[in-house]
């Protein structure tokens, strides 16, 4: 990125594997200035396009030439932005009604939707002449909405993501014009693959990852990879759907006992049956605890940000993606068992097996060679079955280790295994 003047990215977005657009929102008024930039060189390089007083929030494109970004001064005077020539140059279009848009959501080039939390004169805003006139939909007072997503004309939701009001998911089917309460967690982001499959995450305080079948009246949570180096501080903050099949996340990382922190990217090939996570080259990216923005325009075409750093795929990510925990069989065995870890030795990581006859709270340890505690790879309550743990060894030195399987605080087996770098 270049010099953004201390502002931080507050939305990205690419239209294609070469072209994109991001935006700035940190700080606004006099003395502040924020940014949209644009690249045409998938993310290598940006420019600058246009500057204002006000923050940015969000930026979406429909096409090669038709953008949207909203925003506003938090002084009460809303701001809407439009370009017809591909982000070169920008319109500002003044709402005086509401206080600041805080998200877009756009059905094509006329009809948008955006949304104002501020309890008197917020709410949900469209329009069906591309920013020119809006009509306020909805209003809730304290229960505003700063968060929407529209699949279609008809189909929608609305939240409210701060404290207190995280349980204010919203649905509407007639475009906006009524909205039914859902009793279920808000979203940070959300996509439906059709009228009735549907995924959202979250954020805080759980920063799940929830999957619906039935148009979002209920929600199932997904379980995602835990354990070993794995913060259990983050989760799921934004994803990016390929397709039904394939997703890809981000918002936790990799705490390592010298506390070297990584971040990492979540992937599903399977709608979120299963989750893995993957270790970008952390050579090119420091001091970055987690990404923030993530945003796939294909199979092969990748990008996932925090604030002005960023990593890019065009290959679809790397070949390797980590498990954590991963019930292999749910028979349930006739004993506990633990079993050597493979390879041995080995580097940069391993795999630790173990059975288990019925539910308990689990733990694997790992010892140095001293004896001396150095982290809990396994740390949850399991049922009766078959699993293996990844265990990278990033951050350890060379040398032997043990590891022991500890059940309802009863330590069953220890085995040793050797690290060679």
């Amino acid at each position: 990125m270049p010099n953004l003047n201390g502002q931080s990215i507050s939305d990205i977005f690419f239209l294609d594997s070469l072209t994109g657009w991001a935006v700035t929102g940190t700080n606004s008024g006099p003395g502040h200035i924020n940014y949209i930039t644009k690249t045409t060189n998938s993310g290598d390089n940006w420019n600058i396009v246009f500057s204002d007083t006000s923050f940015f929030s969000k930026v979406k494109f429909v096409n090669s030439n038709s953008g949207f970004a909203c925003g506003g001064s938090g002084g009460g005077t809303a701001f809407f932005y439009k370009s017809t020539n591909g982000g070169d140059n920008w319109n500002r279009i003044v709402n005086t009604g509401a206080n600041a848009f805080e998200d877009i959501s756009v059905l094509n080039k006329d009809t948008l939707w955006v949304v104002d939390h501020d309890g008197l004169v917020g709410g949900v805003f469209r329009t069906t002449n591309g920013g020119l006139n809006w009509t306020q939909q909805y209003s809730a007072g304290s229960q505003n909405p700063n968060v929407i997503y529209m699949y279609n004309s008809r189909i929608g939701f609305i939240a409210k993501n701060s404290f207190p009001q995280f349980n204010t998911l919203r649905r509407t089917t007639n475009g906006g014009l009524n909205w039914s309460n859902i009793n279920a967690e808000g979203f940070t982001q959300m996509y439906f693959f059709d009228s009735l499959i549907g995924w959202k995450c979250t954020g805080l305080p759980d920063s799940s990852m929830k999957k619906t079948i039935n148009g979002g009246l209920t929600w199932i949570k997904e379980n995602l990879p835990q354990g070993g180096y794995i913060s259990d501080l983050g989760g799921m903050l934004k994803f990016s759907n390929i397709n039904k099949d394939t997703i890809w996340g981000i918002g936790n990382y990799l705490l390592y006992p010298n506390n070297g922190v990584h971040p990492f990217l979540y992937r599903t090939t399977n709608g979120g049956t299963n989750w893995y996570y993957q270790i970008p080259d952390t050579s090119i990216i420091n001091n970055v605890q987690s990404y923030y923005f993530i945003n796939f325009v294909n199979k092969y075409n990748g990008w996932a940000y925090n604030d002005a750093k960023g990593i890019h795929t065009i290959t679809g990510g790397d070949t390797t993606f980590l498990s954590s925990i991963h019930q292999i069989s749910n028979e349930t065995p006739k004993d506990y068992k633990l079993f050597q870890n493979y390879p041995n030795p080995f580097n940069p990581r391993t795999v630790i097996g173990y059975e288990l006859k019925k539910a308990g709270d689990i733990k694997i340890k790992i010892y140095s060679i001293t004896g001396s505690e150095v982290f809990t790879l396994v740390n949850q309550r399991q049922s009766a079955g078959v699993y293996e743990v990844d265990m990278p060894g990033i951050g350890l030195s060379s040398g032997v280790y043990f590891y022991s399987l500890i059940v309802d605080d009863k330590r069953i087996d220890s085995k040793s295994m050797v690290l060679i770098k």
